[in-house]
């Protein structure tokens, strides 16, 4: 074990090699690759029907495509001098991949909560990612210059100094550390004003009502005396609709096959109480902008009765962007990088490879479709509300990697300054800048037919 002195001398040594300054620089790289041309690589390999849906809510705005092109931003940070300081990446660190959900105790908690790109690389590219996402939207929402720089330093600070913080923590304080939403006041201090206090209440009490039995409710429905998963095609489609009779057979078999496998990745306790299931039916469902055409179903089971649901979303899981070849078991890979960096997480989480209906073997990952779920409605918010929800989502990020980075080198490389945190909003900009010239591509691409796309889906 090495101690905490050398420790941060190779902080310091990554400071000579990469200056932080550094980290305010963005251009294009030469020979980078088009931007759709990266997405169509990807869509190679999902549903093909559903490729079109992709394309039409990236192609809302600025800040939908960035949040469907974590691949494109990837290659963009891969062609960067990085500090070789690595911790477990989220890999799509943007705004909305923040939110609350329930903790085993049942408690409400805000953290990290997408790990389809989970990889181990340099903490910077976290954190540049997060101050794009936040640039980008300060734009949708016509926020000046100056107050999106505001919105930017609050998360890179807030980093900065939690970092240093989580420096001086024994291991353990570390890994127990979390943000309970009744911890809000004392992360944010002074920027929850009375408002937003009350803004806050009300989305815990919101989320507190989004789970198994809320979806069941809204999801389903009763068909020949039996409760089925209701259809609202494309985006939910029950595999009665999907496919004919013997196909459909097939299917259901490989996905109650995958359910028996993914029990033996559960800890005993979680096997006991998942035992108590029956499956009652299943569905294809599209979930998120760049998760659109990969395999996702949700499963219906029961528990003592109808009124007992527990509904399982299973999501393929493919190579993570941020990685230069597969991993042993892509399922495994989001497990482990979510159980990593998170406080807490879903009993339910688990992993299966299963054949695939076309003959070729899927990763998938499972967990409970609805656990107390919220999420932030970046349009609506004002500057003075995304900076304390960036001052958020900067101390969550900065706790997870403490977790599983060499917190006291990294705290030596940021230093006691602002120099970081002013380079990367600085950064943050011009990769604004080059996310709006993607997003121009990406609709030329489809006006010329290059790509199609569905919109109002």
């Amino acid at each position: 074990m090495r101690d905490p002195g050398s420790r941060a001398e190779a902080g310091r040594e990554a400071r000579k090699r990469v200056p932080v300054e550094s980290h305010a620089e963005f251009a294009a790289a030469e020979g980078r690759r088009d931007p759709v041309a990266i997405l169509q690589e990807q869509d190679a390999t999902r549903v093909p029907e559903l490729v079109p849906i992709r394309h039409g809510r990236m192609g809302l705005s600025p800040f939908t495509f960035l949040r469907g092109s974590a691949a494109v931003m990837a290659a963009d940070l891969a062609a960067t001098a990085d500090t070789g300081l690595t911790v477990q990446l989220c890999g799509d660190a943007h705004l909305l991949n923040f939110g609350v959900f329930g903790s085993p105790e049942r408690r409400l908690v805000f953290d990290i909560n997408d790990f389809d790109e989970t990889w181990p690389g340099p903490f910077e590219w976290d954190v540049k990612r997060l101050a794009a996402s936040l640039a980008v939207a300060g734009r949708d929402n016509g926020f000046k210059r100056k107050e999106r720089r505001a919105v930017t330093l609050a998360m890179t600070e807030r980093y900065r100094r939690a970092m240093a913080e989580f420096a001086a923590m024994r291991d353990l304080d570390v890994w127990y550390a979390k943000a309970d939403i009744d911890d809000l006041a004392v992360l944010l201090g002074d920027q929850l004003d009375k408002q937003r206090r009350k803004a806050v209440d009300k989305a815990r009490t919101k989320a507190m009502t989004r789970d198994s039995l809320q979806a069941y409710k809204k999801l389903t429905t009763v068909v020949d005396g039996r409760r089925r998963i209701a259809a609202d095609p494309p985006l939910l489609v029950p595999i009665a609709d999907l496919m004919p009779e013997m196909d459909r057979l097939e299917l259901e078999a490989q996905l109650r096959g995958l359910l028996a496998g993914y029990r033996d990745s559960l800890a005993d306790d979680r096997r006991h109480l998942f035992d108590r299931y029956e499956f009652v039916d299943l569905a294809r469902k599209v979930v998120g902008v760049g998760s659109v055409g990969t395999r996702c179903w949700i499963v219906l089971l029961a528990g003592r009765d109808e009124n007992d649901p527990l509904l399982l979303q299973v999501k393929e899981a493919g190579r993570s962007v941020l990685a230069s070849e597969d991993a042993q078991h892509e399922g495994r890979r989001v497990v482990t990088g979510q159980r990593l960096m998170q406080t807490a997480s879903d009993i339910f989480l688990g992993w299966h490879r299963v054949p695939g209906f076309d003959g070729r073997t899927r990763d998938f990952y499972v967990r409970q479709l609805r656990d107390w779920k919220g999420a932030a409605v970046v349009e609506v918010m004002d500057p003075v509300g995304m900076r304390a929800y960036a001052a958020l989502c900067g101390w969550t990020l900065a706790r997870a990697h403490a977790r599983t980075g060499d917190r006291i080198a990294i705290a030596a490389y940021l230093g006691e300054d602002a120099v970081f945190d002013n380079a990367v909003a600085d950064f943050a900009e011009l990769y604004a800048d080059q996310t709006e010239r993607d997003h121009k591509t990406l609709a030329a691409a489809v006006r010329d037919g290059r790509v199609q796309a569905k919109t109002g889906i």
